[in-house]
């Protein structure tokens, strides 16, 4: 039976010698849905994020994934999950097959050759499916990472700035296939991003951080209508900027 919420994170802190990159925050996800984390160069999103997929040990507080704590039962949740960010490269003298088959073959996947077909046909990478990574653009490489996070088909995708570095055509198209892949997979996705417009098609709830803590939280509407404002990025620099509404 599916669980109620895909992450359950309470009381997480994450420091750094005297730094406090994350500070005691505390939030769900719930099974199926698409949520943004947001806040500024610095906030705490993508240690948050790291701490989700148990690459940080957490100095405080608990994580759960997929009805597990990640801080002893990780193996049992990491082949259902996975991860995307255009700032973490793979290998760059492969090409996008080979690097789609070593992690494959990481992921256990059967039937590999016809996995790797279909994402080389999906996400459109045929033109350069057999070219070195190094060589591609950095619109190439972010769709090349977006194909090595959907290769486990995993029910918890964890997505750092999906589309960074793709034209709008592209970063429109890479949208609609996100939101397809949610609805016939039902998985849960946990979007960073600095794009408003993405955030606002995309996710149903957003949770806003500002210096290692969650500041508000609520769906795209609610925080437009709480500031008083006609877009969400102008939610979001009220809060980077530390004006109007703070959560309780």
């Amino acid at each position: 039976m599916m669980a109620h919420t895909a992450i359950e994170v309470d009381g997480l802190t994450k420091r750094f010698a005297k730094v406090t990159a994350v500070d005691g925050i505390s939030f769900s996800v719930e099974t199926g849905t698409t949520v943004a984390l947001l806040g500024g160069n610095g906030a705490g999103k993508t240690t948050t994020l790291a701490m989700l997929l148990g690459l940080l040990e957490p100095t405080e507080g608990r994580v759960q994934v997929l009805g597990h704590d990640m801080r002893h039962e990780r193996a049992h949740v990491l082949p259902r999950m996975n991860f995307s960010s255009p700032y973490v490269d793979v290998p760059h003298r492969l090409s996008p097959r080979q690097n789609l088959r070593i992690y494959g073959h990481l992921y256990g996947i059967r039937d590999l050759g016809a996995r790797i077909d279909t994402l080389i046909g999906d996400l459109d990478l045929k033109d350069f499916a057999d070219r070195p990574v190094g060589s591609l653009s950095a619109g190439q490489r972010t769709r090349v990472a977006l194909a090595k996070a959907l290769v486990n088909e995993p029910e918890l995708l964890l997505l750092d700035e999906p589309t960074a570095s793709l034209d709008p055509d592209t970063g429109d198209w890479v949208r609609s296939y996100l939101e397809s892949y949610q609805k016939r997979v039902k998985a849960t996705i946990l979007l960073a991003s600095h794009n408003m417009s993405e955030v606002e098609r995309l996710c149903t709830h957003v949770l806003m951080m500002r210096k290692g803590q969650i500041v508000d939280r609520g769906s795209p509407a609610e925080l437009i209508g709480r500031y008083g404002r006609d877009t969400l990025e102008q939610v979001f620099l009220d809060i980077a900027r530390q004006q109007g509404h703070a959560a309780e």
